[in-house]
Parts: C-alpha cells; structure tokens; sequence
C-alpha cells in the first residue's frame, strides 16, 4: 500500500523557514550576481532591477522573496535553489530554457578561486543514504513507492519510466519507449529460448516484451508497488508461466542466466557498489552471454567533482543515487570482471524530449495528481525535477547510453 506521507510537506519540514543566515545571505547574493551576469537571461527583482545579459526573448527568472531565496542558497546553494523554486521564492514562465542556460554552464558558474573550496564547504549524503541492501530497499521506498496512480498519468501506456529512443523524425513516445526496449533485448542478444535476468522490474515493461519473444524472464525488484503493478501486467498479458518477479535486491540474486537486463537501474547503486553490481552480473551471466545495460551517464571529470556533493535531487528525488560516467563503468568493468563493452549507443537529446513529453502530460494532468493527495509543493517539486532532468540533457551535462557487455 503507498505510503502517504511521502505526498504532503511533511516530507520536507521547514522547507518554508530557511535558516537565518545575513553574512551567508550576503555572499549567496553576490556570488549569484556574478555568475548570471554573463548568462543569456534575466532575473527579475521585486521593484523592476534586473540582472544578466539576457534580452527580450530570453528566459526570464522572477524572485518574488529576494530575502528567503538568498537566505536559502547561503545555507546549501545546491539544495537551496531547487527548495526556493519549491516554496514559490522565485517562478519562471520559461523554466527549461532557463534550466538549460544554467545547466551549460555549471562547471563555470563559481569562480576557479572558490572551487578549489568546494570540498569544504559540500554537504555530504547522510550515512543513512548509504545503498547497503537495507538503505537500498529505504531510498527506493521514498521513490518509487509514492504512488502508481501517480506515474501513470505521466507515463505512456507500457508504463516505462526510463528514457525512450525514438525513431528519426517521430515523437512517438510509446513507440520510442518499445523501440528503447527491444535495443536493450538485442544488446544483451535475447532469443526465444533464452533465460533471462532483469534487475529492475520497473511496472514489467521489459520482461514483457522479452517474454512475448519467447524468453524466461526472472525479474528482481525493491519496490512492492511495482511488484504489485508488475504481476498484474504480466498475467493481464498471459504471462505468467514465462515471467517471474521477485522481489530481491541484486546481490541476493543466484543461478545462471543467457541474458542479463537492467535500465536505469545503476544510477541508483551507487559509487561504492559499482564493483558489486558488474561483479554480480559477471558471476550470473553464463559463458558467452550478454549484458544489456542503460544507464544515465555524465562526462567524468564531472563525475569526479561533483561525486561526494549532496544535491537537490539526492534530497527530494533520488536519495543515494549517482551517475556514472562511461569511464567509469569501463574502469570497474576492468578492474573487477572479466567483461568488457562490445558496443554501445548514446541518445540524450531523445531523453530530453521523453521528459519534456513528461512534464507537459504531469501538468495537464495536474487536476488527478492532487486527486491522488498530493499537494501544490509536491507540483513544483515534481515539475522542477522533470524541468531540471531535460536542461540537463539538453545542454548535453547529461546523455544516456546503452551498452552490450559480456565476456
């Protein structure tokens, strides 16, 4: 059963009183002012004062509470502008266009001088984030246990809530998302007498369709609402003599498989448990098999600076998580299995159009998400998220690949 409370502000006490902090305030503000000085936007003060370099046409930022924004970025400037947008500090007509203007620049928006600072003054990730097969179990709760009344307004109807890839000159988001699966299957070489192994069910859309092309499918999971939603997919599909779900973090997986999947699942394993999580597939996988991976990746030397920072999305979105970088997956794959990348394909502009299909459907659909409890903070939590995620991929800070892996 979903658990309420992750819908209501109870999920983020004292979101609305940040800190008093005048001397942090003060250098927030004017490190603020520094760094959007040269962007092509404009942020617009209460009064009329405008700063950055934008023009007419360019994205506008209006801070309505000058006060409690820069209060907020002195106390953590990467969880606080994330937390102004949510408390209603600041709006924007244009919210991915001026995501994308700052997500280009990030790597430039704090001085050289301050950032070799920057190990001093981060906040680290909570010990009690850690992705031990406990934690692991609690970050996914917070996630994706939150309702599958809620994902499916926004999802297509396979209910993939990973990136699609679409066909050259289509939209189709359906179609997208079975043509991101059917690569993944291919990459990982399934065939109709295959066995395979899923880490990460998802709501079963892959093991689905890896079913009906004749495959076993043994499918692990974390989240009992998706194992729920899973199994009744399954047998609504006739399936279940061919799929089964489980519901078992990756480390206590044993037997042997032909095929390993997993989409997007990495992002959630987290820096110490890279080692584990390829080891786990090297040890499951038979001679000769295959390992089709998706993962949500960033450049390295991104990557390597930002890998300890505490961050608006670990906070309100995905606790634990890290992205790899594709150096970083080939260094653990080397050092600790005897596999290797055999071929691989990027897409990130497809998932930054699979977000933006995303959020138009989450807020025209705004009327049944607070139907289901959830209330006006969580909206602008949610659209700030999916806003963030496009910029990101669109300004190509982030892209995301899909690998074939094996011996």
């Amino acid at each position: 059963m979903t658990d309420t409370s992750l819908r209501t502000d109870g999920a983020w006490g004292g979101l609305f009183t940040p800190p008093h902090s005048p001397a942090r305030a003060r250098i927030a503000r004017a490190l603020f002012a520094n760094a959007v000085r040269g962007l092509p936007i404009r942020v617009v003060f209460p009064g009329g004062h405008r700063i950055g370099a934008g023009g007419p046409r360019s994205p506008v930022m209006r801070v309505h509470r000058p006060s409690a924004f820069f209060h907020r970025l002195g106390v953590d400037a990467k969880v606080g502008f994330g937390e102004s947008y949510m408390a209603g500090d600041w709006t924007s007509t244009h919210l991915v266009e001026l995501l994308t203007e700052f997500a280009a620049r990030l790597s430039t928006l704090i001085p050289p001088r301050l950032q070799a600072l920057r190990r001093w003054v981060d906040r680290r990730h909570p010990a009690d984030e850690q992705n031990t097969v406990d934690g692991a179990r609690a970050n996914i709760h917070r996630h994706y246990d939150l309702s599958n009344d809620l994902f499916a307004t926004f999802l297509d109807q396979s209910m993939t809530y990973s990136s699609a890839w679409f066909e050259t000159g289509s939209g189709d988001l359906h179609k997208g998302q079975i043509r991101k699966i059917d690569g993944v299957l291919d990459y990982a070489d399934v065939r109709p007498d295959s066995h395979v192994l899923e880490i990460g069910t998802g709501w079963g859309a892959l093991a689905i369709r890896a079913a009906e092309r004749g495959a076993r499918v043994t499918s692990l999971t974390i989240s009992a609402e998706q194992k729920a939603l899973a199994e009744r997919r399954v047998a609504e599909a006739g399936l279940t003599d061919r799929v089964q779900v489980l519901m078992r973090d990756y480390r206590e997986a044993h037997g042997t498989y032909d095929a390993v999947v997993s989409v997007e699942m990495i992002e959630a394993v987290g820096e110490r448990y890279w080692p584990t999580y390829f080891a786990t597939v090297d040890r499951l996988l038979k001679p000769g098999g295959r390992f089709g991976l998706q993962a949500i990746t960033m450049p390295h030397d991104r990557m390597l600076a930002s890998r300890d920072s505490y961050t608006w999305i670990h906070k309100y979105i995905f606790p634990g998580g890290l992205l790899p970088s594709p150096e970083s997956m080939e260094q653990t794959l080397a050092r600790h299995t005897g596999m290797r990348v055999h071929a691989f394909r990027d897409f990130g502009l497809d998932y930054a159009e699979t977000l933006r299909q995303w959020r138009v459907r989450f807020l025209d659909r705004w009327h049944e998400v607070a139907d289901l409890g959830f209330d006006e903070t969580f909206r602008r939590m949610w659209e700030f998220y999916l806003a963030y995620s496009e910029a990101g991929f669109r300004s190509g800070y982030l892209n995301v690949r899909q690998l074939s892996i094996g011996g």
